[in-house]
C-alpha cells in the first residue's frame, strides 16, 4: 500500500517538473525570452542565482513553459539539474531596472549590482529569455491564454507540456530571482555598473 502511494507522489511530482508552471503561476509569469528558442542541452549555467528588479515592465509577445537548466560537472560527473520556469518576451521595456548578484570573498562581502533605465527612458529588450526560479510583483496580460500545449509556443519545449502566451504584459514591482538570460538586443539607458564591498555591500542587493 505504502508503495502505491509513494509511486503516486513520484508520478505527480515528475508530471509537475514536466509542467512547471501551473495555470495559478500566471499572474507571477513573467520577464526576460527568447523567440528562437529553449536553452539549448549545451549551456550551463552556474551555481549562483542572481536578481533582477524593476519598477515596471511593459512586454510584447510573451510565452512560458517549463525546463531544465544545468551546472557544469565536476570529476566527470552530471552536473545539478535545476527545474526552472522559461519566460520569453519579444520586446520589452523596463523602468528603473536593477540587476544584482553576490560574489563574497572570504570574510569579504560582495555585491554587484547595475542599474539603468531610470528616469522617463526605460531599458529595451529585444527577444530575451530568462531561467528564473521565482518572481513576485503585480501583473496585468492581455489576451492571455493559459494551458496551450508548449511545443505550440517553442518547437523545442517538451511535448504534452503546459504552457501560456499573452499579447501584452505589464508588471510592477518585478521582483525575479533568475539563473540564466540571453538576449538579441539588450540597450541599458543610464548604464552604472559597481562592484560593492565589504560594509559598502551591505542592503546593496536589488531586494
Amino acid at each position: 500500500m505504502q508503495d502505491r502511494f509513494d509511486n503516486q507522489g513520484r508520478t505527480r511530482w515528475r508530471r509537475f517538473a514536466a509542467m512547471m508552471v501551473p495555470a495559478t503561476a500566471a499572474a507571477g509569469a513573467i520577464l526576460f525570452g527568447m523567440s528562437t528558442g529553449a536553452i539549448a542541452s549545451d549551456i550551463t549555467v552556474s551555481g549562483q542565482t542572481f536578481k533582477i528588479g524593476a519598477e515596471r515592465l511593459e512586454g510584447d509577445g510573451f510565452k512560458q513553459y517549463g525546463g531544465i537548466v544545468r551546472e557544469k560537472g565536476k570529476d566527470g560527473k552530471a552536473g545539478e539539474v535545476h527545474p526552472i520556469a522559461l519566460s520569453e518576451i519579444s520586446s520589452a521595456e523596463l523602468y528603473s531596472l536593477c540587476q544584482s548578484v553576490r560574489a563574497d570573498l572570504p570574510g569579504l562581502p560582495v555585491v554587484l549590482t547595475i542599474n539603468a533605465g531610470e528616469g522617463k527612458d526605460p531599458a529595451r529588450a529585444k527577444d530575451l529569455l530568462i531561467a528564473m526560479d521565482s518572481l513576485n510583483g503585480n501583473a496585468t496580460f492581455t489576451n492571455i491564454k493559459i494551458g496551450r500545449d508548449a511545443t505550440d509556443l517553442n518547437p523545442t519545449a517538451k511535448a504534452g507540456s503546459f504552457g501560456q502566451n499573452s499579447d501584452h504584459i505589464t508588471i510592477t514591482n518585478l521582483r525575479q530571482v533568475s539563473r540564466y538570460t540571453t538576449a538579441a538586443t539588450f540597450n541599458l539607458v543610464g548604464l552604472r555598473l559597481k562592484v560593492n564591498v565589504g560594509d559598502d555591500a551591505k542592503d546593496k542587493e536589488c531586494f
